[in-house]
């Protein structure tokens, strides 16, 4: 039975604190503290009449995290490691509470450097890619690092020299890997692994004519119905984009490349929900030209495509090096070695690049180690990566808003959006760096 009182004691490691059961329901539902109250969030009678509740825990992070309840701020002292509270922290199901305080919800115009990890591989790192929870991973050569929200590091995921091109979460536990195939081995494709011990739990297998193949799997792309794409490169016709369930890891479907065209080499797959199709870019200096389609899976057929090949060469020789598509506002962004941004309208037949110079230029000059631009979009705001710099545009006319850059590790050769978190990967130093949004000030 529920009584009616609001204060509330906590003996914790032997020092009893004394606070409101309002303060207390604040850590919600799924937290230790959501079995003290009843279904009207009346406390609970203690079983043993004993007036507080006992936890054998850390007396100096309670106080961080009773504090946290209280304000809505998260204050650590010096004295309390941070690793230690975020332990705690999970004890008590407080983890989201101490991520919401640690940094607020995604803005690209408010973004602060949160901090850099350094590799510890040596070489470039090759792809970033941020988890669902804040945490990332790096694809470095043959490995894979798999970084918690927390940015303390799990076992890596090592493919025993099959180089990686593309990594994908499915969620916070498990990371999708697609390599290389190795002449000879029968090994290469796409597998599944756990986040947390680098375990692999299956493979995704191509079939063509009944039998299973070996095959280079590229970039990927994931469904809200738990679908994977990826591009692929076999030894005979496996040239195309395969499908397979997220679920079973069985092959669903194949989209055969037609010739003249390019599928299997792509840079980029991105699935839209709106219209149900996936966007497959294949971009120079991958390939001579460019090739960017829409492909529709139920009709087996491009609905939208656009090359440049026959285009006439300029004196700058603009080429497209990523493409994005936007579909509250129907186009494609394009961006090419100079940061200028391009559209191009998808309800267009006739595919042709509308090219914008407000974003800085390099004077047709490039770097000695260049990295090429990357695209990304995420709540309205479109990101473009240039040499050592981010660029933030916003509102209707993609107006350059903000910039993001730090004077250490060299060019940014990929950078990825999730969890609230920016993460940039650079080039030269095997560094990356965490970009968060300052959490709101309480009121």
């Amino acid at each position: 039975m529920g009584i009616q009182r609001d204060r509330i004691k906590f003996n914790v490691g032997g020092k009893i604190f004394e606070t409101s059961a309002t303060t207390i329901a604040n850590a919600g539902r799924n937290s230790v503290f959501g079995a003290m109250f009843d279904d009207n969030w009346n406390l609970q009678s203690i079983e043993d009449g004993r007036n507080e509740y006992f936890f054998d825990r850390n007396p100096a992070c309670f106080a961080v995290l009773l504090d946290l309840l209280r304000t809505g701020e998260l204050h650590i002292p010096a004295k309390v490691p941070e690793k230690l509270l975020y332990r705690e922290a999970l004890y008590y199901g407080l983890l989201d509470h101490v991520r919401a305080a640690k940094w607020g919800q995604f803005d690209g115009n408010r973004l602060r450097l949160g901090g850099s990890i350094t590799g510890r591989a040596p070489g470039d790192g090759t792809a970033i890619r941020a988890g669902p929870d804040g945490g990332c991973c790096v694809a470095h050569g043959s490995m894979v690092h798999v970084y918690d929200w927390m940015l303390e590091e799990h076992p890596p995921i090592n493919l025993d020299y099959q180089r990686v091109n593309d990594v994908g979460w499915i969620d916070s536990e498990n990371i999708v890997i697609s390599a290389c195939e190795r002449l000879g081995r029968g090994d290469g494709g796409m597998g599944l692994f756990s986040s947390s011990n680098g375990e692999l739990r299956y493979k995704f297998h191509v079939s063509h004519e009944s039998q299973v193949k070996s095959f280079t799997a590229g970039a990927l792309s994931f469904s809200p119905d738990y679908k994977i794409f990826a591009s692929c490169k076999g030894r005979s016709n496996e040239y195309g984009i395969g499908v397979w369930d997220q679920v079973t890891g069985k092959q669903i479907d194949f989209f055969y490349e037609s010739p003249g065209w390019s599928l299997g080499d792509a840079d980029r797959l991105q699935w839209l929900n709106g219209t149900n199709c996936l966007l497959v870019a294949t971009l120079f200096p991958r390939k001579d030209n460019c090739y960017i389609s829409l492909l529709d899976f139920r009709e087996k057929r491009m609905v939208w495509y656009w090359s440049d090949i026959g285009a006439p060469i300029t004196i700058d020789e603009k080429r497209v090096r990523d493409a994005i598509a936007m579909e509250e506002t129907n186009s494609i962004c394009v961006v090419n070695e100079y940061e200028d941004l391009g559209f191009m309208d998808l309800r267009s037949t006739v595919g042709s690049v509308r090219w914008s110079s407000r974003s800085r230029l390099m004077a047709g000059k490039m770097p000695d180690e260049p990295c090429y631009p990357k695209l990304a979009l995420h709540e309205g705001q479109l990101f473009s990566s240039m040499n050592d710099s981010i660029s933030v545009f916003s509102g209707p006319d993609w107006a350059l808003t903000s910039r993001l850059r730090r004077g250490y590790g060299g060019s940014i050769c990929d950078f990825s959006i999730g969890g609230d978190r920016l993460f940039a990967l650079h080039s030269e130093e095997n560094v990356f760096d965490i970009w968060e949004t300052p959490p709101p000030p309480i009121m």
